[in-house]
């Protein structure tokens, strides 16, 4: 059966790896809305743009009068609610934005969703779902524990980006609670994989070590991270828009827990064997350990075993497997790199905090 998906933030990391599965693998109509930040790159959706059932649409999710409109043309049957600011070093540098989006976006999404709702007739509003993403990082730290965190896990936020990740979860769920607004949300760990804006600590890496550079390492790098194949969590998050129950949290994770700087050292022998140096040494010796950034979670971990038992879904990738395929996708796809930084940012150190 065809239905109608509004994605918000459709032109990320995570939202175009969404609107990709859902184009190439069903027969859904999508409408991208997306405010082209600097993450934000329709690049990574070359491959499905000419495609009928896709639209895009430069919005910003603040702008009530144009998301109305859009919800009025469009008439969709579910929302993907991806938009957000999410790097933890740049929120530290410059709260304001992710309070905007993050906050006050979920909150203009929500209310222009729910009186499209309301206004719906039975038999489609029985139906309609309202999915929002969010992160583990609302859960705040698991050090010195071998816990995981789970859908009860109390939030307990570190950064000035997780505190707006748990602010909008908490209003998604005020609205369901409060309205009876039809919703579910998912929390994710870690996410890699290919169209990775380059200031995330993989495709940092990458880039980096191709290009001569140090490999920064924060404080001793053993803080420890679950990493999801990005293109695992959008089967998820497909899986929850279509098949969750409302009312609903899931928790997405990849099973796969690494020190980040096993996670650097595993890139670098990738690297070694793959674009071996000139110089023949290895890319492990550009790694630089560099001061901690403010207030940094030690381990995150995710229980995924809910949406395993009852949507059926687990990861197909390994980090093995995972992160040998995003390593070749960089090195295949450099020339798409250069062209996503737009100046702005350099793969310079973001969140120092001083």
């Amino acid at each position: 059966m065809m239905i109608k998906i509004l994605v918000t933030g459709g032109a990320g990391f995570i939202g175009s790896a969404v609107i990709r599965h859902i184009i190439k693998n069903t027969e859904h109509h999508v409408l991208n809305i997306d405010k082209l930040t600097y993450a934000g790159n329709l690049e990574s959706l070359i491959s499905i743009s000419d495609n009928p059932r896709y639209q895009f649409s430069e919005t910003d999710i603040c702008d009530h009068a144009a998301v109305e409109q859009l919800f009025s043309d469009f008439q969709p049957d579910i929302v993907m609610h991806l938009a957000a600011e999410s790097h933890v070093d740049r929120s530290i540098d410059g709260p304001a934005a992710f309070i905007t989006t993050n906050i006050v976006g979920t909150y203009t999404l929500l209310e222009v969703a729910r009186k499209y709702w309301q206004n719906l007739d039975e038999g489609k509003k029985s139906k309609f779902k309202f999915h929002h993403i969010s992160t583990d990082e609302v859960y705040g730290d698991l050090e010195g524990t071998t816990d995981l965190f789970t859908e009860n896990t109390a939030y307990l936020p570190s950064s000035p980006y997780s505190a707006s990740k748990a602010s909008s979860d908490h209003l998604v769920r005020a609205w369901h609670r409060t309205y009876g607004f039809p919703v579910v949300v998912t929390n994710c760990s870690n996410n890699y994989g290919p169209y990775h804006f380059p200031e995330k600590l993989i495709p940092l890496v990458i880039l980096n070590a191709l290009d001569g550079k140090p490999l920064p390492v924060y404080g001793n790098g053993q803080q420890i991270r679950d990493w999801l194949f990005v293109e695992d969590h959008a089967r998820a998050l497909y899986r929850v828009a279509t098949e969750g129950i409302v009312g609903e949290t899931y928790n997405i994770g990849g099973h796969n827990e690494k020190q980040n700087i096993e996670v650097i050292k595993t890139i670098c022998q990738i690297l070694d064997e793959l674009e071996p140096q000139l110089n023949g040494q290895s890319y492990e010796k550009l790694m630089t350990f560099v001061k901690d950034r403010p207030g940094h979670d030690l381990r995150y971990a995710i229980d995924a075993s809910k949406i395993e038992r009852e949507l059926g879904w687990k990861p197909q990738e390994s980090f093995e497997t995972g992160i040998r395929k995003t390593v070749q996708w960089y090195l295949d796809n450099l020339e798409w790199c250069r062209r996503v930084q737009d100046g702005s940012y350099q793969r310079e150190r973001l969140g120092e905090a001083v």
